[in-house]
């Protein structure tokens, strides 16, 4: 019996597990929407968009606008349709977010347009359990190429990996006011993955619209000739969130994933995410760390949550979580790391990624919180060195050194330079931040502020937030 199982089950902790020719992961949204501008110029049949929110009017490339090619976002996907007639687009996005939109002056006269239009369909999802929320953020381009993470074609998300403290491009579309630096993360794939995420997206247009799409006509190869993949011929496993609803059955593909991760590292278990506020995963690594021989653990967190109200419920759950787990910290081996900019403004972290040792690599939409374990829709993509199989070593370097890559954009160092001090550190993630934080843009150790006493209204307000499954009855029905 292999003494190392494989940590993705098909069935168990992902959906399936499809091979892709070609693998890459995207951090920041500059890059992400460059590469959208380029690639979906390609499209010939089908587009399809998954999104938490959309906003037409985002500049894909704020840095150039002199190719003839249109920038925003709603102008864009017209010109593409007038100039391939073969093409059609569908823009899925979760129905509350849209008030989100159009609370920010969004083109309300081009979405209606697109909601009864023919080659530009917009439709809003509003098929799921009473406030619950669909936070994929999927898009598939022919069946050919698929992108899929944790950054959606909205406002306030573009940002270089530079971070810059002011830059002149991190602005609002319309009112041009600036918005702070911000951390995000997608993947690139195609072959059979792409296949793949392209029926996960047909089947939530169906259950949103009752309408069935058919798959797009065979293409040849999408990938954009400036990414560089991180893996060849990988196999990538597809793991969701699907709550119960209307007589669909719940999937905790994620949920499983998470806790097999966690009880299966063995020196260091590296994680970005929005939130730290699943008590069922805290309790997961709070057990690990009281382990003579137990995994690092380091989290990377926004300083603050979006919005107050998300800060009083979200941050009191992370301040009473970050107790429990420092409590089991018997062996000084977690930490919770904020990233800041050149001048200490803090960057907000809305990447979802997990790297365990250098065995596996999973980059999503899931956060560590409740919504993500059960009652909101997810879409992960991971990656494992299976023991014993082809191309191991390939693999655990290249995970490894996409760890590396993160870490050296939040320490504003070379690659080679965290290399070096995980090495000189025995291989500590922990002892290596540690060398190499400074007084520009670094990690800062992260405390939570004064909640005073954590009572039964906020504890009641963060379940309705953030429950763990959808309620058979939800309290404002």
């Amino acid at each position: 019996m292999d003494a190392t199982p494989r940590l993705l089950r098909a069935g168990d902790t992902c959906w399936r597990v499809e091979k892709a020719d070609r693998l890459a992961v995207i951090v920041d949204a500059a890059d992400y929407f460059t590469m959208l501008r380029e690639v979906m110029q390609n499209a010939r049949h089908s587009v399809i968009m998954i999104g938490w929110e959309f906003d037409t009017r985002i500049t894909l490339d704020p840095r150039e606008d002199a190719d003839g090619v249109p920038n925003r976002l709603g102008r864009f996907l017209s010109w593409l349709v007038r100039r391939r007639p073969d093409l059609n687009i569908y823009l899925l996005q979760w129905d509350v977010g849209l008030l989100a939109t159009l609370a920010r002056g969004s083109t309300p006269l081009r979405l209606v347009d697109w909601m009864i239009g023919r080659r530009i369909r917009m439709k809003l999802d509003h098929v799921h359990p009473s406030g619950a929320a669909h936070h994929q953020k999927i898009i598939v381009i022919d069946d050919a190429l698929a992108f899929c993470g944790g950054i959606d074609a909205t406002a306030d998300r573009w940002d270089t990996s530079e971070h810059e403290e002011d830059s002149p491009f991190r602005v609002r579309p319309t009112s041009k006011r600036p918005y702070g630096p911000w951390h995000d993360a997608t993947t690139a794939v195609d072959g059979n993955v792409a296949r793949a995420l392209g029926e996960l997206a047909r089947t939530r247009w169906e259950h949103a619209t009752g309408e069935r799409l058919p798959p797009p006509p065979a293409v040849p190869p999408l990938w954009p000739e400036n990414l560089e993949p991180l893996l060849r011929d990988a196999e990538v496993a597809i793991s969701r969130t699907i709550p119960a609803h209307a007589g669909r059955e719940e999937v905790h593909e994620i949920e499983a994933l998470y806790l097999a991760i966690i009880a299966a590292t063995r020196r260091t278990l590296y994680i970005e995410s929005q939130y730290f506020a699943s008590r069922t995963l805290a309790e997961a690594i709070a057990t690990r760390l009281t382990e003579p021989d137990g995994p690092e653990i380091v989290v990377i967190n926004p300083e603050t949550a979006e919005g107050w109200l998300e800060e009083k419920a979200m941050g009191s759950a992370r301040a009473r979580l970050l107790r429990l787990v420092r409590k089991a910290d018997i062996h000084d081996r977690f930490r919770l790391y904020t990233p800041v900019a050149s001048k200490g403004t803090p960057i907000y972290v809305h990447a979802k990624i997990v790297i365990m040792d250098d065995t596996l690599m999973r980059v999503g939409s899931s956060n560590l919180n409740n919504r993500s374990l059960g009652f909101d829709t997810e879409c992960d993509l991971s990656v494992e060195a299976v023991p014993g199989g082809t191309g191991e070593d390939a693999v655990r370097m290249k995970i490894a050194g996409f760890g590396i890559t993160l870490l050296a954009e939040h320490l504003d160092v070379e690659t080679q330079t965290v290399a070096q001090a995980i090495h000189a550190a025995s291989g500590s993630l922990i002892g290596a931040i540690e060398a190499l934080r400074g007084s520009g843009r670094s990690l800062v150790p992260f405390e939570p502020p004064e909640f005073g006493v954590i009572g039964d209204d906020i504890l009641r307000e963060n379940d309705l937030l953030d429950p763990e499954r959808p309620a058979r009855r939800w309290p404002f029905s």
